[in-house]
């Protein structure tokens, strides 16, 4: 299998697009004081948009802030005369607006920039502003064109000078694009050659186009229309390809000759750094064949490129070596031909010193260098503050001599701008540099502190920019070490940066720059951290599967786990969609059910901040006949058979097998096994799996394990026996790479913790006699670490606080060492039970309910599960059934429903954890007034009912009392018993003497005292005892635990012992008194 590979370095590529800034000026701060520093400007030939607003730039910093002129085609423009100028606010950007109407080619021109403050003046380059132009093509006619078969032909485009110049291609009057190879093509100079016409060369017409940049508006020249002349008439599909076509046509072969350039040589000139394109089409039949040579050595090799059918030859980036005689040679089977193009190089003026701010301090002396070079060789001038220095007032500490400028023993007040112009026919260039004379202490410029990460083996760099006058001296040292950092994997620049060719992890550390001069030093610190690489460790490889099949691509990565790792995939260099057919996980890709839709390049990217990696396969799916196999049985495969280990290597062997048949059904999958014996002997365990078109893979090993592998092939119907295993083959060992998971530690007692975790198995133990650094330490007050050793994947600490957090860490060791550093777990002691709650408030806001509100346990001793709440209402002595509410650990509140508002209320709160239930917390509801029980009752004397009843009390007693009176008045007698001689029975009826006695049968007391209101006698008892709680009784109550049933009784007994002791109350007895 192929898997292409490729890595990146972000920092690396980085690193190099850094290279050419690592030695350059030092920038003075802007807080200081400063001449002026041009930033930004618009480029010397600026063709600009007619339909826009124009906008020349130019920006420049300087402290204090700099000013602007300008001036145009070489006088002062008056900016603020113009309605339709503006310059942006704290800049020279020149704004020229248009909405308000104006022609913009009014405003080409020349334009230069001056930025002023009080220290000098910086100039911009000059600007040559352009107006883009899209003229029309011009009118003409075009007659019909008509042609020898086989005879040379240009057709002519002659475009409209626009500027800039428009792109050329050649189109169909029906916009169908011009077919073009080696005998029919289009010239750089937008002609269209036919080296020989053909008959079907008529069958369209030609039409020049040109599109102009700036609009992207498309002008056609009206078409070119051919008539071909042919001598015998022939049919076109016959003789297309023969090899005596043109004989068979009537059409003479010819040698060639050139159609562009004209003649046997020619010449060219061209700018060094340009492209050169060189040019050479040849008429003849057959179409001739061009190539290119260079007199006297090779075509400059790397930038070299044939184009337009071997046509053109362009050279890019052209430099003086690429000066000499070139020749193109055409040549068809009837001869050749050969034209000699001479290529003169010259050069617009180009940097050899560029001259660079020089910052002095007093009394130093310094050098201000200006060369260039050119073909011609260029004019030097140097100008100060923008005015030609021959005119500038004498300085004697400054020395002009050609390109350089000498300055001696300078003093503050010496500040200037220098402009270095250097000019030949071909450009110029213009350079602006400023002398600041300044006396400042160290100081250093980048943020403190900084932290810079690599990857291991890459180059990188440390910044520490500086600034002082003098220039200060810049040292590195190294974890407070006091050796300079310079030389061997170290490279100090001038501009303070620290280069390191290769980033070791032995790097790692504090790195201090310290900045010297005569008035001080300055320093600053950069950390650094050397990361592992991001490495595909086991990527994607080439399948071809069958439609419908599953294919998995592998892409498991290594990379340093304190970065973030993307991993994305590619398909045929575009992101891949993930739908619903696609799974991606950590290792790799699935696809179900594949279609041929799904066959392409796949690319599996992993990256991180730092760097990438990236593996590449190819998938082919194949599609399966309907028909295929529809008559044979499909049975499961055979085994595979005769399996080798090849290539042995530490970590890995290459596993090859024979698939066995397999009975009409295509083998998807190989599933390969292993077996160790070392710690689970004569278990087989998955290895890996593969596609059914493979019969070799590598596996990838652990160390230390005495392997043997076998292979199982699956197909549709399913899985083959085992194949025989194969040799064993045994790994050297090596420290444990990986740590334990699952680190947990609770408590299974009061006073212990049990760490457990999930222990290595026999592929990551790694080496002989396997065991477990357990670590652990109280968190809170994070005391020193207690450790043990131990073998299995436990481990009991005892004589613990009760339910206190602790830092756990289990690491693995075997005899070649230990794993790296664990990751730290929190784990908690053992649980007990709970303290009561802090208070348990009772608040009756009325008397249908009661309020309770209460406060976490002061030692909840583990983790809540909840509350349980016990209630009864009790009367006196009387105490009613036991009701239970639960609640959640975080409810604390809880209000309840009474019905009864004389009885009160005693309460039993309890905290619980997963051990149990705590200590009880014990409050009853207060007792209620007097005056809140009457103010709650209705009263009764100024109810209607009430009224009317006694009044018919009173009209009854009035009607006995007459009906006494009459009877008294006749002389009747009414003996009557003594109370005190014994009491009355009932049941005697003594009607002697005419006389009989009365007893109040209606306010005898009640025969049961106990008896309920509906005439039942109901015996409640508590489905829970409340022994337990200290108090306890019987008592009638109803379902809500209210005391009903025994206080209407105690109502109606004091109610009858009223009537009993004091018979006036009752008015039966008034009348029989008053008889």
């Amino acid at each position: 299998m192929v898997m292409q590979r490729h890595q990146l370095t972000c920092a690396g590529i980085a690193f190099v697009l850094y290279l050419h800034h690592l030695v350059g000026t030092i920038e003075v701060p802007l807080d200081l004081p400063q001449p002026p520093t041009i930033t930004k400007q618009s480029v010397k030939d600026y063709i600009v948009d007619p339909r826009d607003d124009i906008f020349i730039e130019c920006e420049a910093k300087g402290n204090p802030v700099p000013t602007f002129s300008w001036t145009r085609n070489g006088k002062f423009f008056n900016v603020a005369k113009d309605p339709k100028v503006s310059m942006r606010r704290r800049s020279g950007t020149l704004v020229i607006d248009f909405h308000s109407g104006g022609r913009p080619e009014d405003y080409e021109g020349e334009y230069q920039c001056f930025a002023r403050n009080d220290y000098g003046t910086a100039l911009s380059s000059k600007i040559h502003l352009q107006v883009s132009k899209s003229p029309l093509w011009p009118k003409e006619k075009v007659d019909v064109i008509e042609v020898d078969e086989g005879a040379p032909l240009s057709l002519q485009c002659n475009p409209p000078p626009g500027l800039p110049s428009p792109v050329i291609f050649w189109m169909s009057s029906s916009m169908e694009p011009i077919h073009q190879d080696k005998r029919v093509s289009q010239g750089q100079n937008g002609d269209l050659y036919f080296s020989n016409v053909m008959l079907q060369d008529a069958q369209t017409d030609y039409s020049c186009n040109a599109r102009f940049h700036f609009t992207h508006t498309i002008q056609q020249k009206n078409p070119y229309t051919l008539k071909v002349k042919t001598k015998k008439p022939h049919n076109e599909t016959s003789l297309r390809n023969h090899t005596g076509m043109y004989s068979a046509r009537g059409i003479t072969e010819t040698t060639p000759s050139f159609m562009y350039p004209y003649g046997t040589s020619s010449s060219q000139m061209v700018l060094r750094g340009v492209d050169l394109l060189l040019e050479c089409i040849a008429s003849g039949v057959p179409a001739p064949d061009i190539m290119w040579y260079k007199k006297g050595g090779e075509l400059p090799a790397g930038k070299t490129k044939l184009e337009n059918f071997n046509k053109a030859l362009r050279i890019s980036n052209v430099s003086e070596e690429d000066s000499g005689e070139y020749f193109c040679l055409a040549s068809n089977k009837m001869g050749s031909i050969r034209h000699t193009i001479l290529v003169r190089v010259k050069a617009a003026p180009y940097w050899l010193d560029e001259p660079q701010n020089l910052i002095l301090a007093p009394g130093e002396d310094g050098r201000l260098v200006c060369r260039a070079n050119g073909n011609p060789k260029p004019v030097i001038q140097w100008l100060v503050n923008g005015e030609p220095i021959e005119a500038s007032p004498p300085n004697p500490s400054r020395e002009v001599a050609g390109d350089t400028i000498v300055f001696r023993d300078t003093q503050i007040g010496s500040s200037a701008v220098y402009q270095c112009n250097a000019s030949n026919e071909h450009g110029y260039l213009l350079a602006n540099a400023f002398v600041s004379v300044l006396d400042v202490p160290p100081r250093i410029l980048a943020p403190r502190n900084q932290l810079i990460k690599v990857i291991q083996n890459n180059r990188t760099r440390l910044d520490c920019p500086f600034f002082g006058s003098p220039i200060p001296t810049l040292r590195w040292f190294k974890n407070g070490q006091g050796n300079t950092l310079d030389g061997g994997n170290y490279k100090a620049h001038e501009n303070g940066s620290l280069e390191m060719n290769m980033a070791r992890k032995e790097d790692q550390g504090i790195y201090t720059c310290v900045a010297t001069n005569i008035l001080g030093k300055a320093e600053a610190q950069v950390r650094l951290e050397v990361k592992d690489p991001t490495r595909i460790v086991r990527g994607p490889e080439d399948q071809v599967v069958k439609r419908g099949s599953m294919p998995r691509l592998h892409c498991r990565v290594k990379h340093d786990p304190t970065l973030k790792l993307t991993v994305t995939w590619l398909k045929d260099e575009a992101p891949l969609y993930i739908g619903n057919r696609m799974k991606k996980e950590d290792d790799g890709l699935t696809i179900f059910g594949v279609a041929e839709k799904d066959q392409g390049d796949y690319t599996c990217v992993a990256s991180t901040e730092l760097d990438k990696d990236l593996a590449k396969a190819y998938l082919t799916v194949l599609a399966i006949p309907a028909n295929r196999s529809r008559e044979l049985p499909k049975e499961r495969p055979d085994r595979p058979r005769d399996l080798e280990l090849t290539d042995l290597a530490e970590r890995s062997v290459r596993l090859t097998w024979i698939p066995g048949d397999d009975n009409n059904s295509p083998i998807t999958d190989y599933i390969v096994q292993f077996e160790e014996d070392r710690f689970q002997p004569g278990m087989w365990h998955n290895h890996s799996r593969y596609p059914g078109s493979v019969n070799s893979a590598v596996l990838s090993l652990s160390p230390y394990v005495n392997y043997q592998f076998r292979v199982i092939a699956v197909n549709d119907v399913g899985s083959s026996l085992p194949s025989a295993p194969s040799e064993r083959y045994q790994t050297n060992g090596a420290r444990p790479e990986i740590n334990p998971t699952g680190v947990q530690g609770a408590g299974t007692q009061k006073n212990n913790m049990e760490i457990t975790w999930t222990p290595l198995n026999a592929t990551q133990a790694y080496g002989p006699n396997l065991r477990y650094i357990v670590r652990w330490r109280r968190r809170d007050i994070r005391g020193s670490w207690y450790n043990e050793t131990v073998k299995t994947a436990r481990h009991v600490v005892w004589n613990t606080p009760i339910y206190v957090p602790y830092e756990i860490k289990v690491q693995a060791e075997n005899d070649f060492g230990r794993a790296p550093e664990p990751d730290t777990f929190i784990g908690y002691s053992g649980e007990d039970l709970p303290s009561s709650p802090r208070y348990l408030r009772i608040r009756q806001p009325n008397l249908e309910s009661i309020n309770l509100e209460w406060d976490h346990p002061e030692h909840p001793n583990g983790v809540l599960t909840g509350y349980s709440l016990r209630y009864q209402a009790f009367n006196g002595s009387k105490t009613g059934r036991t009701l239970v509410e639960n609640f959640s650990p975080n409810q604390t509140r809880f209000t309840l429903q009474r019905t009864d508002p004389i009885s009160r209320y005693r309460f039993f709160l309890r905290a619980r954890t997963q051990v149990g239930e705590g200590e009880t917390l014990v409050e009853e509801s207060p007792a209620l007034l007097n005056e809140a029980y009457t103010k709650n009752q209705v009263d009764i004397a100024t109810q209607g009912w009430f009224i009317g009843l006694m009044c018919a009390i009173a009209l009854l007693v009035l009607i006995l009392l007459i009906v006494c009176f009459i009877k008294r008045s006749r002389g009747g007698k009414y003996p009557v018993r003594d109370n005190k001689d014994e009491h009355l029975n009932p049941e005697d009826k003594n009607v002697e003497d005419g006389s009989f006695d009365y007893s109040d049968e209606d306010n005898k007391p009640l025969p049961n005292s106990q008896t309920s209101l509906d005439g039942t006698i109901k015996q409640q008892e508590s489905d829970d005892s409340l022994v337990d709680y200290g108090e306890g009784g019987e008592g009638q109550f109803n379902e809500d635990g209210s005391f009903i049933g025994q206080y209407t009784v105690k109502k109606d007994k004091e109610e009858t012992e009223g009537n009993e002791s004091s018979e006036a109350t009752s008015p039966v007895n008034a009348i029989y008194s008053l008889a």
